[in-house]
C-alpha cells in the first residue's frame, strides 16, 4: 500500500494535534485518539476507505507481530505482559494487607504530608533503572502513604512522572541512558568525533540537561513547600476535606510491611539481573567483551521487567504462604483484580502506540525539524532544538522516538554551523524530549503515572502541565545564555536563578 508522503506538509501534524486538543477540551483520551487515528489513516490512504481500513488492521497487528521474517514484537508483548503483572502484585499486596502495614508503618514514622511527600520523591533513587517500573513500582509502594495524609492523587502522579524520566534520563546505567549512549556512539562515529567517549559525552550532556535536572529540583520544592499552582491546588484541597478512595482498609492490617520490601526488592533484583544478563548475551553473539555498560547499552528491558515482575510475585507468594493471612481464595481472585486493574492503561496504551505509528508515517517530526533549515544564528541551535524536541516529543508521546529523530539532526545542525556547540545541542535534544514527554497525554511514562498513582489521566496531564511549563521556560532561558556564551555553567546559573525567582513567586507562606 502506498502512503501518501506529508514529510514537507502542515498536514503532517493534524492527526496529533487533532487528539491532542479533542483530548484536553473532551477529557476521554481514548475517543480522542481513535479520532487522531482515523483521520490519520485517511489522510494517508488519500480518503480510500478500504485502504484505511486495512492500513488501521496492519498497524493494529504490526504492535505485536512484525511479519514472518521478524516474528512476534516481543518488546510490546512484554511491556503488557509486564503491566498485568505488576496488577497482580499490586493486587496480592492489597488483599494481603501489606500495603497497609507499610501505610500504617510510615504513618508513625513520617511526621505530616510533607514527609509523606518527599518520601515519594526520594524512592526514585532507588528505582531509577526504568521508568515504567518506577511510576508503577513506586506508586504501589507510595500510595497507601499519601493516602494516609490526604495528598491528592493527582500531587502523587504529578511527582512519579516528574521524577521518572529525568532521573533516567540522567543515569548511564539505566535503559534510558544506555538507549543514549548506543546512538551517541553512533553519531560521533558518523561525524568523525574523537574528543569525547559515548560514555563522557553523556556524562558531559547530563550536567546541561536543564528541564530533567530542574524538574527534579522543582518536585522536591513543590513536596517540601505548599506549592500548589493551577488546578493541583483544586485538588489538594479536595484530598484534604475527603479521603481517597482505595482498596485498603483503614484500620490496623493483618500484613507485614516484609510482604511488600521483599518482593519490592525481588523485583529490582530481578529486573537489573535480567538486563545484565540479557545485555552480556547480545555482547556474546556480537563477539564483544563483556562490561556492565555494554551489558546496559544492549539489554533488553522488556523481558528484563518481566522477569522482575514474576520473580517478585513468586517471593511475595512465598510470603504469603509463610504468614497464611490470605486466603486461596482471595490469592486467586486477586489475579483477577489485578488484570482488571491494569486494562485501562493497557487500552490507552495500545491507542498511544496506533497513533505514534500514524504519527509515523505523517512524517510528523521531519515536517518539524524541517521548520528549523533557514538562515538562524547559531547561538540560537541549543535553544531552537530544546523547544523543536518539546514539539515533537509532545506530538508523538515519545521521548526515545525524538530521540532517535532529534539528535542526528541536532548533531548535524551543529556540526554544519557551530561544532563546538554539538553537546549543548544534544543535550538541548535530551531535555526537550523529556519535556515534550511530560506534558503529552498520549506519552507512556506520562500514562503509566496516572496508573501508579490512580489518578485520572487528564486531571494528571492538566494539573502537571504549569510546573512543566515552568521548568520549560527557565530552560529555553538557560539553553540561550549557553548558546550566546558556550559556557555549560553561565546556562546552569542562568536556569538555575530563574528557577529560584519561580519558586519564592510561587512558595506558599504556610507550612505542613
Amino acid at each position: 500500500m502506498n502512503l501518501i508522503d506529508y514529510s514537507s506538509s502542515v498536514w503532517s501534524v493534524v492527526p496529533a494535534l487533532l487528539a491532542l486538543v479533542l483530548a484536553i477540551a473532551t477529557r476521554k483520551v481514548i475517543i480522542s485518539l481513535s479520532v487522531g487515528i482515523v483521520v490519520g489513516a485517511l489522510l494517508l490512504t488519500d480518503g480510500k476507505i478500504f485502504d484505511s481500513l486495512s492500513y488501521l488492521k496492519n498497524t493494529a497487528v504490526s504492535l505485536f507481530y512484525k511479519g514472518a521474517e521478524e516474528g512476534l514484537n516481543s518488546n510490546n508483548i512484554n511491556i503488557i505482559l509486564f503491566l498485568v503483572l505488576l496488577g497482580v502484585l499490586t493486587a496480592l499486596l492489597s488483599a494481603s494487607g501489606a500495603n497497609q502495614a507499610f501505610a500504617n508503618w510510615a504513618q508513625a514514622r513520617i511526621k505530616g504530608r510533607r514527609g509523606a511527600k518527599l518520601m515519594a520523591a526520594s524512592l526514585v533513587f532507588v528505582t531509577f533503572i526504568d521508568d515504567y517500573f518506577h511510576s508503577l513500582a513506586v506508586g504501589a509502594i507510595a500510595r497507601p502513604v499519601t493516602d494516609k495524609f490526604k495528598i491528592s492523587r493527582a500531587k502523587l502522579a504529578y511527582i512519579l512522572d516528574s521524577t521518572a524520566a529525568p532521573m533516567c534520563v540522567l543515569m548511564p546505567i539505566s535503559s534510558w541512558g544506555a538507549y543514549i549512549i548506543t546512538l551517541v556512539a553512533d553519531l560521533f562515529a558518523t561525524h568523525s568525533i574523537t574528543g569525547y567517549s559515548p560514555l563522557g559525552a553523556f556524562m558531559t550532556m547530563s550536567a546541561m540537561n536543564l528541564y530533567a535536572i530542574f524538574s527534579i529540583v522543582m518536585v522536591f520544592a513543590v513536596a517540601y513547600w505548599t506549592i500548589d499552582i493551577g488546578s493541583m491546588a483544586r485538588f489538594e484541597r479536595y484530598a484534604l476535606n475527603h479521603q481517597e478512595e482505595n482498596e485498603e482498609d483503614d484500620t490496623e492490617s493483618k500484613g507485614h510491611v516484609r510482604d511488600l520490601v521483599l518482593p519490592i526488592i525481588a523485583l529490582i533484583i530481578g529486573t537489573v539481573s535480567m538486563m545484565i544478563h540479557t545485555g552480556a548475551q547480545a555482547l556474546a553473539e556480537a563477539n564483544t567483551p563483556f562490561s556492565l555498560l555494554g551489558a546496559f547499552e544492549n539489554t533488553t528491558v522488556g523481558i528484563s521487567l518481566v522477569v522482575g515482575a514474576v520473580l517478585s510475585i513468586i517471593v511475595l507468594t512465598c510470603c504469603l504462604f509463610n504468614s497464611k493471612n490470605l486466603s486461596l481464595k482471595d490469592y486467586w481472585r486477586s489475579y483477577g483484580i489485578g488484570i482488571k486493574m491494569m486494562s485501562g492503561a493497557i487500552t490507552i496504551l495500545f491507542f498511544a502506540w496506533m497513533i505514534n505509528s500514524v504519527v509515523s508515517d505523517m512524517k510528523t517530526g521531519m515536517y518539524l525539524s524541517g521548520l528549523v533549515v533557514g538562515s538562524i544564528s547559531p547561538a540560537f541551535l541549543p535553544a531552537i532544538l530544546f523547544v523543536l524536541a518539546s514539539a515533537m516529543a509532545f506530538s508523538t508521546g515519545t521521548s526515545w522516538g525524538t530521540f532517535a529523530i532529534m539528535l542526528p539532526i541536532g548533531a548535524s545542525m551543529a556540526m554544519h554551523s557551530e561544532p563546538a556547540l554539538i553537546i549543548p545541542c544534544l543535550a538541548a535534544v535530551m531535555s526537550g524530549a523529556v519535556c515534550g514527554d511530560h506534558c503529552s497525554p498520549v506519552s507512556d511514562t506520562t500514562i503509566l503515572s496516572s496508573t501508579g498513582a490512580r489518578c485520572n489521566h487528564m486531571d494528571h496531564v492538566t494539573s502537571q502541565l504549569p510546573y512543566a511549563m515552568l521548568v520549560a521556560l527557565a530552560s529555553v532561558l538557560g539553553y540561550i545564555v549557553v548558546g550566546f556564551t558556550q559556557s555549560s555553567w553561565f546556562g546552569f546559573a542562568t536556569t538555575a536563578v530563574v528557577m529560584a525567582v519561580i519558586l519564592l513567586i510561587f512558595k506558599s507562606k504556610g507550612t505542613e
